[in-house]
């Protein structure tokens, strides 16, 4: 048995774990931007140049965005490489849009049984409002934009950041590479119709905090979609 001699920690490495904590806390999310250095500097009783290390090593490790004269951002995962090697993957799938539902019906499952556990009024709140814009909006591309921030609203509810960024990193794909699929699913009154009231199974299962029924409703909706759209397209 062999010990290691306990080095002290550099000023910037605390620095990184107090950042890093507060994205995995969900008190800092994906586009958010951070204070100027010398506010944290100056809230943190530390140097600027020990802030700029700290934030340097976050840039290199893809967790932060640091833009010249705008400031410094938690990076949104569909900014990152990810977003760019999924998108050049579908493009070269004989059957990209049947892989992309698999990866749905794997991870959306999960995250509705997970967020009717951990959810929040708030949470719960969200859900809510992005439903009731899906229902009450003024045109499809409106009831499109609803639908993608209820899915991703359920998934901030699981509190699981990494279950949010690869979430974040779907949703995104899907909404850029198949927005047209899912406009023409809520032009069709009838399947628009039926999206809404699966929506609202979903809602319903959350709030009643049972986690069975959410993994089935969401399961239930996938499966619709899919059989409804086909191979030829993709919600």
């Amino acid at each position: 048995m062999t010990f290691q001699p306990i080095k002290a920690k550099k000023i910037y490495e605390e620095i990184v774990e107090q950042i890093r904590g507060m994205i995995t806390r969900g008190e800092l999310k994906p586009g958010n931007k951070l204070p100027p250095e010398r506010d944290m500097a100056e809230f943190l009783g530390v140097s600027r140049a020990s802030v700029r290390e700290a934030l340097t090593a976050l840039e290199t490790i893809g967790i932060l965005d640091i833009r010249p004269g705008e400031g410094t951002f938690v990076k949104r995962t569909s900014d990152s490489e990810t977003f760019g090697s999924l998108t050049l993957l579908l493009s070269v799938e004989q059957t990209p849009e049947v892989q992309m539902m698999e990866v749905r019906r794997i991870l959306e499952t999960e995250s509705a049984a997970l967020a009717a556990k951990r959810a929040t009024d708030a949470d719960l709140q969200k859900i809510e409002e992005s439903l009731l814009v899906m229902k009450t909006a003024e045109t499809i591309s409106d009831a499109v934009d609803a639908d993608v921030r209820f899915h991703f609203a359920i998934a901030e509810a699981t509190k699981n950041s990494v279950l949010l960024r690869i979430m974040n990193t779907v949703a995104d794909l899907m909404h850029h590479t198949f927005r047209q699929d899912r406009e023409n699913l809520y032009a069709n009154p009838e399947l628009g119709a039926r999206v809404l009231s699966e929506h609202e199974a979903i809602l319903k299962a959350l709030q009643a905090r049972n986690s069975d029924e959410a993994w089935s409703k969401m399961l239930e909706h996938i499966n619709n979609i899919e059989s409804s759209i086909g191979s030829a397209s993709l919600l």
